[in-house]
């Protein structure tokens, strides 16, 4: 029962996350994953008192097997058809999610059956069952958030545990063949004889499977793909165009050919809003996209950048695509792995570049560029503690497509940014397509208000994405001002391949309507009102 309640609670986290992986929103997929699979285990409950009393070792040899053969295959079959027939991908989900559930259901009431002609009571037959049932649950979901999820990929996961239940039922039938209470013998033989086969088949194709249908998630070609603790990250590249693209959970985070568009609109026009900006600061960003420009203003000294995720800044600092993409922005930089609630750093590395001069003695002359430190920490965690002051602040977080990022966006979380800002310094955030999310872009921008920001928004096409968003805001400095130092701005002292001042002052200008709406809502922490806006925005449904 210990080996039968890890397995359960595993099989209903490898459902819910590969619900997330393909349709996004990952508290909405769990929570209604795990529901069904209650819900199914209910029915269970209630549909084992028609069942009789005859060949219970018999029934219980049947479920583990069914259940392992089920569970082991599930993720593959959701995959496949995603990639196969998805019109029809929620009711062959739902359908692994409540089968799978409903066996579950069936294993307590069978041992508790079981063991009760060997209990002396009922208290004794529930607490040998039930107790280690909920232990081995807890025990399931440690095991998969330390070491399995990082570890093995989903398809490979659910072969593991399908194997556990596999293995508790050949244990069952050897035991209790000893005392002559398995009667059909023979049928039982076969059965474990042709799960071990499929389940031992499965287990050694997975990987191929798993690489050939979540090709069919993605138009170009995956050329490398890893689960985090955190997501899934995969690159893709389409060899005609040249074109890389990093997708994060499914969702498009950047493509080679027009990044340099959104990261330079992000990074350079705060900085010709800055007098002398020497501290900068990057939420988000672990693709190093943005810590390339920022690395290009020499007057930087120290840059800081905060990421949860400490493996995509690893694979963002080690990949040869990525690495090249962000022009090795990440080299020399301190990283610090957060290992307990107290926010601190351990000192900065300084980061040179070639000057293409070489020094008398031969070598090759550099000069210091900045100061960089990566934080593996929650920003809105490090925000609670942040050690310093920066004077500009660039927030690149990924859309707010699910609670957990929609506080990334929240009145608390821009409340607490204050303490992070210099005086006289500016905050950028990207904030989604005032086009195709108009309501969250507009919710963003009233939320940064609410939190006594003053806003100035400004778009651009990004073929990508299309009509992309970004929202400047500061304190303590007149408008007025901010704009004559826009007009009055003839270059951003920098190379770039796309953002001129022109493009810049461009971007600021909206069409009639753009930015006006009826709604009145700001995102906060137990009103996440952004969620809403952008699950409910018309592109989630082109």
């Amino acid at each position: 029962m210990f080996a039968t309640g890890a397995c359960g609670l595993v099989f209903e986290y490898i459902l819910s996350t590969v619900s997330t992986y393909i349709l996004g929103n990952s508290i909405e997929q769990f929570s209604i994953t795990i529901a069904l699979m209650l819900l199914m285990m209910g029915v269970a409950g209630y549909v084992q008192k028609f069942m009789s009393d005859r060949y219970l070792i018999e029934k219980f040899i049947f479920l583990e097997t069914f259940l392992a053969l089920l569970g082991g295959y599930a993720p593959i079959a959701i995959y496949a058809s995603f990639g196969f027939v998805p019109d029809h991908f929620m009711v062959i989900n739902y359908f692994f999610v409540m089968a799978i559930g409903f066996l579950i259901g069936f294993e307590i009431p069978l041992v508790l059956r079981i063991n009760e002609k060997y209990s002396e009571t009922l208290g004794t037959n529930i607490a040998g069952v039930v107790g280690p049932d909920y232990i081995g649950s807890f025990a399931g979901a440690i095991v998969w958030t330390f070491f399995l999820l990082k570890t093995f990929p989903l398809t490979e996961i659910s072969f593991l545990v399908g194997g556990t239940n596999f293995f508790i039922a050949a244990i069952t039938f050897m035991y209790f063949m000893k005392f002559g209470l398995v009667k059909y013998r023979v049928v039982c033989v076969i059965l474990i004889v042709v799960s071990a086969a499929l389940l031992a088949f499965g287990y050694n194709n997975n990987r191929d499977w798993n690489l050939n249908l979540e090709q069919k998630l993605y138009d170009s070609k995956i050329v490398f793909s890893k689960t985090t603790k955190y997501q899934r990250l995969v690159l893709t590249y389409d060899a005609p165009l040249n074109d890389y693209r990093f997708f994060i959970n499914g969702n498009l985070q950047f493509s080679s050919v027009d990044e340099a568009i959104y990261h330079e609109h992000l990074v350079h026009p705060a900085f010709a809003l800055v007098q002398n900006p020497e501290r900068v600061l990057i939420l988000g960003g672990g693709d190093g996209l943005a810590l390339r420009e920022v690395l290009k203003h020499p007057q930087v000294q120290n840059v800081l950048l905060v990421d949860l995720d400490p493996d995509m800044v690893k694979v963002c600092s080690t990949n040869p695509i990525l690495t090249r993409l962000n022009n090795h922005a990440f080299e020399g930089a301190k990283v610090i792995a957060k290992a307990s609630d107290a926010v601190s750093g351990v000192g900065w590395t300084r980061v040179f570049q070639d000057t293409g001069k070489v020094r008398p003695s031969g070598e090759p002359e550099t000069q210091r560029i900045a100061s960089v430190e990566i934080m593996n920490v929650d920003a809105d965690r490090f925000l609670d503690q942040a050690p310093g002051q920066w004077d500009i602040v660039i927030i690149d977080f990924p859309d707010p497509s699910s609670v957990e990022l929609a506080k990334l966006y929240s009145r608390e979380f821009y409340r607490k940014l204050a303490s992070a800002a210099a005086p006289g310094a500016m905050v950028v955030v990207q904030a989604t397509s005032p086009y195709h999310a108009r309501e969250s872009y507009l919710c963003i921008r009233r939320t940064l208000e609410s939190a006594g920001w003053r806003t100035l928004p400004y778009h651009d096409n990004v073929p990508s994405f299309g009509d992309w968003g970004w929202i400047m805001a500061w304190k303590n400095r007149d408008e007025g001002e901010i704009r004559k130092r826009i007009a009055a701005t003839e270059t951003f002292g920098v190379d770039t391949a796309y953002l001129t001042p022109d493009a810049f002052r461009a971007a600021l200008s909206f069409g009639k309507g753009s930015l006006a709406t009826s709604e009145t809502r700001i995102n906060t922490l137990m009103e996440p009102a952004l969620l809403t806006y952008y699950l409910d925005e018309s592109w989630k449904a082109e």
